[in-house]
């Protein structure tokens, strides 16, 4: 490649900067097929600037928890693919659920910010709060 299209390529250096990831987790994520070099630079890999997308979403995946098998599967996913559609489903939910704790956890601490108790950890509006917040959600919430 030459000319225009290698000023366009993004060195490892530069993904690796603008990602916040490290060269060697390129590299790994390489090797698990999740993202490819474009050409080299001598011995440099070079991108292509979506890199940075797919690195934002893989990145994004692995926070919501899927594993690097299940994101591979998901970048590779098409429309009529059931087993990855039905997994995204089951993590939504996981996450969702995730959001209502720290949701309620949330709650909690903004209470007692401004809770003038004393001792703090004995008001009760607080000690209900911080029960709660690991309550699963299908669970009846502590009310005394």
């Amino acid at each position: 490649m030459t000319g225009e299209a290698d000023e366009a390529l993004l060195d490892i250096g530069e993904v690796a900067r603008r990602s916040g990831l490290a060269p060697s987790a390129l590299r790994f994520y390489e090797r698990k097929g999740l993202i490819e070099p474009a050409a080299r630079n001598g011995l440099r890999r070079a991108y292509r600037p979506e890199t940075l997308d797919r690195l934002a979403m893989i990145g994004c995946a692995r926070d919501a928890g899927f594993t690097l098998a299940e994101i591979g599967a998901f970048l590779g996913a098409r429309p009529s693919d059931t087993t990855v559609r039905e997994r995204m489903a089951a993590k939504e939910r996981e996450v969702d659920a995730r959001v209502r704790q720290l949701t309620r956890l949330r709650d909690s601490l903004r209470h007692a910010a401004v809770c003038d108790h004393d001792p703090l950890v004995e008001c009760p509006d607080f000690k209900r709060a911080i029960r709660n917040v690991s309550v699963p959600d299908d669970a009846p919430m502590a009310t005394s």
